[in-house]
């Protein structure tokens, strides 16, 4: 992800605001894509240029059921939870969110960043076959190869034997 400084941040939010434009006009003009502009600015709206600044943080499971109830019972998008509680990415609110209906509330008060400990899979060497059994399934497997090529002759054989029936009917 690209980082941008605080000038350049500030330069796109007054481009749209001050200057009336577009979040896809600032997309073309500052080559950013359009919804980083959007957030940056529903930031800016909400919390002035310290909006801007935000950075990543941890969150306590209290305060992120906080951040879901308070976004479901005044209708707000994603992206204006987390502008409003200062969340830097709403793609964070929308992971809480899918725990939240996938798993209910307690989902929510799970540490789930990191490695897990203790359940980190190991490859497994590969069990090999006592020489005996690996023979005799590679014998069987033979055989059942022979007994389908077999079928599959004798298939066409029918199939012949009714062509030729049915032409000296006609």
């Amino acid at each position: 992800m690209a980082k941008y400084s605080l000038e350049f941040k500030l330069k796109v939010v007054k481009y749209i605001l001050d200057e009336k434009n577009s979040s896809e006009q600032a997309s073309k003009i500052f080559d950013v894509p359009v919804s980083p502009i959007k957030r940056w600015v529903k930031r800016y709206e909400i919390h002035g240029s310290k909006g801007l600044l935000m950075k990543q943080g941890s969150y306590t499971g209290d305060f992120k059921l906080n951040v879901i109830e308070y976004m479901h019972d005044n209708h707000m998008s994603i992206n204006e939870a987390a502008a409003h509680f200062g969340i830097p990415s709403d793609a964070t609110v929308g992971k809480w969110e899918r725990a939240y209906y996938e798993e209910g509330s307690e989902a929510l008060f799970r540490d789930n960043r990191g490695r897990t400990k203790g359940k980190m899979k190991t490859k497994q060497p590969k069990k090999s076959l006592p020489k005996s059994t690996e023979e005799d399934l590679i014998a069987e497997v033979q055989r059942l190869r022979m007994e389908n090529e077999y079928l599959k002759k004798l298939n066409a054989l029918v199939q012949k034997k009714e062509e030729s029936a049915k032409k000296t009917k006609q």
